[in-house]
Order: structure tokens, then sequence, then C-alpha cells
């Protein structure tokens, strides 16, 4: 939306932030445009540990945020060596950017981790971004990937890929920048888990 500046027609996703404003300065011309500047929630975690099922109960259950799934740009193309996926998070951080200025902020789901968007030009735009990683029991993630439809494609290696993400967010989430929150889903039911989910949101919001 605002990258483009509406003074001097440049494009710059790098404007210096003003915080009395908030505004974003273009830095060629010094227009300032003056914008919404909201948290941005990740929800987080390896597949099988109920992002997707918690993602749908909560964009019903909660109507003060909006609810996207990340894998919804996802792209193969995207996937090319040294970069990172950097573009990919670029561009959602500008869509998540841009809803906000509708007033509501953005619960983003999908697998990431602080270090995937704290570097990114965009991030500046979010006044925080808070992170929220599902987690469970290695037994019971291998249980719930083994019984998914055979087109989702979870080989026993792709497995134990997910079992190690699971395993990393457990083993590093306080040492990250912001530190990661961890919610275990091993024995919660899907309504326990979303009212989890909105309890941590809605105590962010009031923080």
């Amino acid at each position: 939306m605002f990258n483009i500046c509406a003074n001097c027609g440049e494009y710059h996703p790098d404007k210096v932030i003003v915080s009395s404003g908030p505004y974003a300065v273009c830095p060629n011309c010094g227009f300032k445009h003056k914008f919404i500047q909201l948290p941005l929630f990740i929800l987080s975690g390896a597949s099988g540990t109920g992002k997707s099922t918690i993602s749908l109960a909560l964009a019903d259950k909660m109507k003060e945020v909006v609810v996207m799934d990340s894998d919804i740009l996802w792209r193969r193309e995207l996937q090319q060596p040294g970069t990172d996926l950097r573009e990919y998070r670029e561009t959602w951080l500008r869509v998540c950017k841009n809803i906000s200025q509708s007033g509501k902020s953005v619960v983003l789901c999908g697998a990431a981790i602080p270090e995937h968007f704290e570097e990114c030009v965009e991030r500046r735009y979010f006044s925080e971004i808070y992170y929220l990683a599902l987690i469970c029991d290695d037994e019971i993630l291998t249980s719930r990937l083994r019984s998914r439809p055979a087109w989702r494609g979870f080989t026993d290696e792709w497995i134990k890929e997910h079992i190690s993400f699971n395993r990393w967010f457990k083993d590093n989430a306080h040492k990250t920048k912001p530190p990661i929150t961890l919610l275990d889903t091993s024995k919660m039911t899907v309504n326990q888990s979303v009212e989890e989910v909105v309890r941590w949101i809605n105590v962010k919001y009031l923080h």
C-alpha cells in the first residue's frame, strides 16, 4: 500500500518509522505517511502439532484479529538456494502490514522462527512480533503424521525432520530473540488449545 510514496512516487519499503504518528517517512523526499502500527502474532510449530486445526477454529473464535495461513502464498519456485525464503517472508509481512491498516492485527499461522522475520525490511511496520509455537510429544507427533492422507507425502524421512523441528522448539524457544512461547498440545483437546491461544493473544494485546 504505502511502499510507494504518495508524494514522489518512489518505491521504498525501507521507510523511516517515527513513533509519534506513527509515520512512515520516505527516505527520498521526506514525505510522512501516517499509518496504524499494530502487533503481529506468529503461530508456529512442526507439522502435526495442530496449527491448521487451531487456526481454523481461531478464525471463528476471534473476530478482532485476522487469521491467515502462510501456506496460501507458497510456491515451489520460492525455494531458491541461499535466500532462506526471504522474499516469501517479506511478502507476508507486507500483506500483514496492509491488513493491519484496517485496525486488526494478523495471526499468521505457519512454520517460522524469529530469525525468519526479525531481520526483514518490512518488520519495522509492526509494534511487536509475538511468537507462539505448538509442540507435542514425539510419539504423538509421529502418530498424527502417519495417520495423514497419502497425498500429504509424509515419508519416514520427512517425519524425522518434523520431529527434529519439534525438538528444536523445546530446546531453543527460551534462547531466541524475542523468545518463543510454547504450548504443548499433546493432551489437549482442540477447544482447550484454542482457548490457550486466545488467552495468549489477549494477554499480549493488553500488554
